[in-house]
Order: structure tokens, then C-alpha cells, then sequence
């Protein structure tokens, strides 16, 4: 039952408010989530802007790439493969055919929360995280619970690193 309504947002996020500019949003998303490399960008900016916590920027940074490694590692447990859609190629492509758990979600999570440990203004670097989540099965290339589970690993693995290891 939860396969099938996996299965059944996944085909309505790969079906509905599909356009050229919205797919070209959701493919830059992906993008910049790629190996978690914008959330380390995001910890040297605010590591040179916020120099009295420099080293918990640039711990919460490398957390995104870190949480890819960590990603990997899971889904070769899991193995689950990627969705395919008869008729709806993915709009993007992936260096595994692993599916479970998303690591974009996962680093992006991972990032956000510990950004948001250093500077709790940093919160708002969450509508980031969901929007580059919520673009894998828009671009079909994850199920929706494969997305909720990145964000769950990312935001426990977020909570868990010590930010203070860097001083």
C-alpha cells in the first residue's frame, strides 16, 4: 500500500505543473545540490562573514559533502533502484542507479540543520533544502520516500555532528 501511494505522488509530482522554466528551476536546484557542494559554499561565505565562528560554518559546510559519503553507504544497504515511469524519462541524471535515500535531501538536511545550530537565523536556509528535495521526484529521479528519508538521515546527522571540533 505505501509502494503504491509512493508510487502514485511520484507520477502526480512528474505529471503536474510541468513547464520549460520550471523544469530548467528544478534541474538548477539540482545543480547546486550536487555532492552537497552549494551547502559547503554557503559554510565559507558565512565562515568569512561570521569570523568569532568560523570553524562551526566551516564543520556545518563539509557536513554536506560528509553526507553524501554517508548517503552512499546506505543505499548500497538498501538498493533500492530509482523509479522509472513508462513514457516519463527522468529529466536529469545520477552517478548510481540507487534510489534510497535521496543525497541530495540527505546533505541538503544535514547542512541546513547544522547551519541552523551555528545561527538560528540560518533556518531559513531550509526552504532551500526542501526546494532542492522536492525537485528529485519532480524530476523523477527519486520516489517521494526516498526524499522524506535523506531528510530525516540529513536532519538526524545534523543534530549529531559536534559543530565545536574545528577550535
Amino acid at each position: 500500500m505505501l509502494a503504491r501511494l509512493d508510487k502514485r505522488l511520484l507520477y502526480a509530482m512528474r505529471t503536474r505543473f510541468h513547464g520549460p522554466r520550471r523544469e530548467s528551476f528544478a534541474q538548477g536546484l539540482a545543480f547546486l545540490g550536487e555532492y552537497g557542494w552549494i551547502w559547503l559554499a554557503l559554510g565559507a561565505a558565512f565562515a568569512l562573514l561570521d569570523p568569532d565562528m568560523r570553524g562551526e560554518w566551516l564543520l556545518a559546510g563539509l557536513l554536506g559533502p560528509f553526507a553524501i559519503g554517508l548517503n552512499y553507504a546506505v543505499k548500497l544497504l538498501v538498493r533500492r533502484q530509482r523509479p522509472v515511469l513508462e513514457g516519463l524519462p527522468p529529466l536529469g541524471g545520477a552517478p548510481s542507479s540507487l534510489s534510497f535515500p535521496s543525497a541530495h535531501s540527505t546533505a541538503s538536511f544535514a547542512a541546513a540543520t547544522a547551519m541552523t545550530r551555528v545561527d538560528s537565523s540560518a533556518a531559513v536556509l531550509f526552504a532551500l533544502a526542501a526546494l532542492i528535495a522536492l525537485g528529485r521526484p519532480y524530476l523523477g529521479m527519486h520516489y517521494p520516500s526516498d526524499v522524506l528519508g535523506g531528510a530525516l538521515l540529513g536532519t538526524a546527522l545534523g543534530l549529531l555532528v559536534p559543530l565545536d571540533l574545528l577550535l
